[in-house]
């Protein structure tokens, strides 16, 4: 009876620590910056996460029995404190995996740190090549489109014989990667100038006036091609452009951004989302509920956070709560998941989440505040070749 009874102990304390083992909490790190020149854009991801992992669960915030518990790290956008916040969730934290940031060299300094500690860093919305390129390693998932899906779909609207383009973008990783990819897209279209100024110019006067005397002269279409992040760039057209002929192009971004865009009806260009163009249930209860919780539309990073948040919950779906490394890299690799802007799916050679991008012209309509990007068609993933460029 004794032994009998010692059984039965054993056994139910085995029950118990197995229940206990079953629900274990997951933690997620969101490091972002949460402070700093990006902020306004950290703010849309990390309601856009939330907003997914809330999504994917049903709200309930757990999988398998598993409670998601997020934690919030700042990078201040400094390379350097994103290290050591990346670092302090895996470490102190025992964050099984993290997502994030927002820059591209912040999202660069960080990519070593997921190697040392063997986790899993999920980027969104860091943009470079050069993350699931030549600087990549295999703990390194992206959700976030990259500069090779920027230029190359903005190829498709202006890659045409007779055009001649200059390009305008930031002196670092995010401008000068797009640029390379730009330059490789083009096909017809001539690629006369780069101009590249630092991330935080105000005064445009002396790189406008050189784009202008690059193209001036020449004959065909003229464009000028702006990617930035942050500031107004577009303030190049007070110095009107038009009288030599030159038009302007850029890609998409968020709604106040888009209000400048207002001074350029008909302007093509590609983007990665715009709250009207998806149609999917996806975004259609992304759009439902942001309305509903924030009395706006979801923004450009808005989709990007929900994507993240659902390949987060669809890669622990797959692993049955498993939060192991190598189990969720297994589970990540080749794994299509629903997003607000349609179907996803990471590479398996680099990560890189595969997607669709979406051409527009603008429209402007006096009574909505910012430039309507409408749909001329989606440039889907069989529709771009976009290279593999790590060292795997």
């Amino acid at each position: 009876m004794q032994l009998r009874r010692t059984f039965m102990t054993g056994f139910a304390f085995a029950v118990l620590c197995a229940g206990l083992a079953v629900a274990q909490d997951i933690k997620i790190a969101h490091v972002y910056d949460k402070t700093g020149v990006l902020e306004a854009y950290a703010k849309q991801t990390q309601a856009g996460l939330m907003m997914g992992l809330e999504y994917a669960t049903g709200g309930t915030m757990m999988v398998n029995s598993h409670k998601l518990v997020i934690i919030e790290k700042d990078t201040q956008g400094k390379p350097d404190v994103a290290k050591s916040q990346l670092a302090s969730a895996y470490a102190d934290d025992k964050a099984a995996l993290a997502i994030g940031p927002t820059s591209s060299g912040v999202a660069l300094a960080m990519l070593p740190v997921a190697e040392e500690y063997k986790k899993i860093l999920l980027v969104e919305p860091a943009v470079a090549d050069s993350i699931t390129g030549d600087k990549w390693n295999r703990f390194i998932f992206r959700t976030g489109r990259n500069s090779s899906q920027d230029a190359i779909s903005a190829g498709v609207a202006l890659d045409k014989d007779g055009v001649n383009i200059a390009t305008l973008a930031q002196d670092h990783a995010f401008g000068k990667d797009f640029v390379k990819a730009f330059r490789g897209a083009l096909k017809h279209a001539k690629l006369v100038h780069e101009e590249y100024l630092p991330a935080a110019t105000t005064d445009f006067t002396a790189g406008a006036q050189r784009l202008f005397d690059k193209l001036k002269g020449l004959p065909g279409r003229k464009i000028i091609f702006i990617n930035w992040a942050g500031g107004n760039p577009f303030k190049i057209a007070d110095l009107d452009p038009k009288r030599f002929g030159i038009e302007i192009a850029t890609g998409g971004n968020t709604l106040p951004v888009l209000a400048l865009y207002k001074a350029f009806p008909g302007m093509e260009g590609s983007l990665y989302y715009y709250y009207e163009i998806p149609k999917n249930k996806v975004n259609d209860w992304l759009v439902k509920e942001h309305f509903k919780r924030f009395n706006t539309p979801p923004d450009f990073f808005t989709a990007g956070g929900m994507s993240a948040g659902i390949a987060v919950v669809e890669a622990l779906k797959k692993t049955k709560g498993d939060a192991g490394t190598e189990t969720l890299i297994a589970a990540m690799e080749g794994l299509s998941f629903e997003t607000p802007k349609g179907k996803m799916t990471f590479r398996k050679e680099d990560h890189q989440a595969m997607q669709s991008m979406f051409h527009f012209k603008i429209k402007v309509d006096p009574k909505v505040a910012w430039a309507i990007p409408e749909l001329v068609r989606e440039i889907k993933i069989e529709d771009m070749h976009i290279p593999i460029t790590n060292k795997r």
